[in-house]
């Protein structure tokens, strides 16, 4: 399943635990009702997001392990880069 046929960034936390967030507007109601119907939680709280605050100097290795439940997460630059250009609004599609 991907998330997000019609999902778009719908805001930004500039105070998030993490290093910069931001927050997908995932599920819609149509999602929530395929999962309903599928028989599964549709989840949630998706966000694109930086790493856990104080611990940023570990940049790319936090790629070695899959440490998000759901999200999509990057290195302190990447998600400073992507945040100050990305508005809201903006569509996103997340593939597995």
């Amino acid at each position: 399943m991907s998330i997000g046929r019609h999902s778009v960034i719908d805001s930004h936390n500039p105070k998030s635990s993490f290093h910069l967030a931001l927050h997908v507007s995932y599920p819609s109601a149509g999602d929530a009702a395929r999962a309903h119907a599928g028989g599964y939680d549709p989840g949630g709280e998706i966000m694109v997001h930086g790493i856990h605050n104080g611990i940023g100097w570990i940049g790319r290795v936090h790629r070695l392990v899959d440490w998000t439940t759901g999200c999509v997460a990057m290195t302190d630059p990447e998600i400073e880069e992507l945040y100050r250009i990305v508005p809201d609004g903006t569509p996103i599609e997340i593939r597995p």
